[in-house]
């Protein structure tokens, strides 16, 4: 699968792409994926995962619009998710970057902008500032 170039991305987009694509786990499951669609089961067995963490990643792919799923029904009536692979082609270039980095969030909520009392690492741990003794 080739891949058609896709339109280029925000900066948010392209830090949400970027994100889900910097996890070993997540480049297993696309290249499971790249072989042809799959379900949850299969696909989990198939990779040594968990289910629930499976879908964790498979969450993490889809809003990033890397992949895409869809429920089915079997034969015998029992509702099954298949995941497939969005056809996609991102050229990273200092340009492409440089446009990016003008559309990132504005401190309003953004993937830059943890929420107050948080730290910079998005943890949840309250911020702690240490004054020194003068």
């Amino acid at each position: 699968m080739a891949g058609t170039p896709a339109p280029a991305p925000t900066g948010d987009e392209l830090l949400k792409i970027l994100a889900a694509l910097g996890n070993p786990h997540r480049l297993r499951i696309i290249a499971a994926l790249h072989g042809g669609r799959n379900y949850v089961s299969r696909l989990a067995r198939e990779i040594g995962m968990s289910r629930p963490l499976l879908h964790m990643h498979l969450q993490r792919l889809e809003a990033a619009g890397l992949i895409t799923g869809s429920l089915e029904l079997s034969e015998d009536g029992k509702a099954m998710k298949f995941y497939e692979v969005v056809s996609f082609r991102y050229e990273l270039t200092p340009e492409l970057i440089e446009e990016a980095a003008r559309t990132i969030g504005d401190g309003d909520g953004g993937p830059e902008s943890p929420p107050p009392g948080k730290d910079q690492t998005g943890t949840g741990k309250p911020e702690t500032v240490k004054e020194e003794a003068t």
